[in-house]
């Protein structure tokens, strides 16, 4: 565990010191006009530093004043606080979530008719792939739109651009799966005389295992980010979408970056319950490494 722990520790380390240094380096031009419009002269350096890493509004936050808000944005708000970073977060989670489901049972799906039908191999592979050329930033505010004009708003619009993200990784990993088992395998479901359901249930699935959680931590990170972005054309007032938003309106780059950091964590947090649910998976099909 140390052997593993020390080269993450240096990187943090130099990541740190590396925002420091990029703090101090953004915030000095302001900082000098702020001493310039009170006619403060000779001040040291330990005092330029100091004071750049205590603005209220920096242009690129500390990272103690980003932990700072953060504490007090969980630890010290209660969670149905509208301040609070764990009810946004948990508003921000919930489309996540059920665009992850919805985008993964579409995925797999997919790829289960792609594999088993070479016209849709051949016409629909090739639109799949197309559909992620599209920004989402600009389909985004169109399906928002669309669904409020039929009157449907909430949460299934913000889930639905989550399930935009993460089908796509979904399908190609489940079709590279699907189609990973050896041709002696293939033929020995043939020889004895299984369906095409019980080649998929028998030998296509659990081969495909490896490949759809992989793609599923794909997929979950970016059913994060399109719920984080569904969340900017609606004006909406909660979620980690609605404090980026609120921060930018009023300047508050210390609110903008612990909401990113929050974001970042719940992903690296949902990407890792995969990971868990992986090795349980894999091991219990004997096919943990």
């Amino acid at each position: 565990m140390s052997g593993t722990a020390g080269p993450v520790l240096v990187v943090v380390a130099v990541l740190l010191a590396g925002w420091y240094l990029a703090a101090v380096l953004l915030n000095t031009p302001f900082q000098r006009d702020i001493y310039k419009r009170g006619g403060v002269e000779d001040v040291s350096i330990v005092q330029l530093v100091t004071d750049t890493l205590a603005q209220d509004r920096p242009v690129l936050p500390s990272p103690h004043q980003v932990a700072v808000e953060i504490w007090e944005t969980t630890a010290e708000k209660s969670i149905t606080s509208k301040r609070s970073l764990v009810y946004h977060s948990s508003i921000t989670l919930s489309s996540t979530l059920l665009g992850f489901l919805m985008g993964t049972v579409l995925g797999i799906l997919l790829a289960i008719g792609i594999v088993h039908s070479r016209v849709l191999d051949k016409s629909l592979m090739p639109w799949v792939i197309a559909s992620q050329t599209i920004p989402i930033l600009a389909i985004a505010p169109m399906i928002i739109v669309v669904l409020n004009a039929i009157g449907i708003s909430g949460l299934l619009p913000k889930a639905l651009i989550s399930t935009y993200l993460s089908f796509f990784p979904v399908t190609v990993g489940m079709v590279k799966g699907l189609r990973s088992p050896e041709i002696i395998q293939l033929d020995l479901m043939k020889t004895y005389s299984a369906s095409a359901s019980q080649t998929l249930w028998k030998l296509r699935l659990p081969s495909a295992a490896p490949y759809l959680f992989a793609s599923m931590k794909v997929g979950v990170a970016a059913s994060l980010v399109g719920a984080i972005v569904g969340e900017l054309p609606t004006g909406a007032v909660a979620g980690l979408g609605a404090r980026l938003l609120a921060g930018s309106y009023y300047g508050q780059t210390v609110q903008i970056w612990s909401a990113l950091i929050v974001a970042a964590v719940l992903a690296a947090a949902l990407v890792s319950l995969i990971g868990l649910a992986e090795r349980s998976a894999l091991k219990r099909m004997g096919m943990a490494q």
